[in-house]
């Protein structure tokens, strides 16, 4: 059942107002920062469903951690986590398609004290348009 605006529940945030809420505790970079980043040892987190990268293309040498397991990949205290989550100083730059989701998932991301951790405004979209190492999908952008 559909829940209209006015029946929205006391204290239930939009989907705006979350992620206004997300972004207000992180610091986002562009992609040419990302990239700079990068090359200083950051660490860019590709979080897109393995459809999508397929659809849309991939940033070479980008750690693919789909959205679901984010978390439990990079908590430093998770058995469940990867080499890359070294500490909870690692610099972590989270990219999904046009900067969205990485919001949500890169303050995910600090509220387990990965306080460095960002995502990329604009996401690959913006990687691509930035004229950075990419890989085209199977149907680019505007096909």
């Amino acid at each position: 059942m559909v829940t209209s605006l006015a029946q929205r529940p006391s204290g239930a945030l939009s989907i705006d107002d979350l992620l206004a809420q997300a972004r207000s505790r992180i610091v986002r970079v562009t992609a040419p920062q990302a990239a700079a980043r990068v090359a200083e040892g950051a660490v860019l987190v590709d979080i897109r469903p393995a459809a999508q990268r397929a659809q849309e293309g991939e940033v070479p040498g980008a750690l693919v951690v789909e959205r679901n397991v984010l978390e439990w990949r990079f908590d430093p205290a998770s058995a469940h986590r990867l080499p890359e989550a070294t500490g909870y100083d690692v610099d972590v730059l989270v990219l999904c398609s046009e900067g969205y989701t990485s919001s949500l998932a890169a303050d995910a991301l600090r509220s387990l004290g990965l306080h460095r951790a960002t995502d990329v405004v604009g996401g690959f979209w913006a990687w691509v348009d930035a004229g950075l190492p990419h890989t085209p999908g199977s149907e680019p952008r505007g096909s």
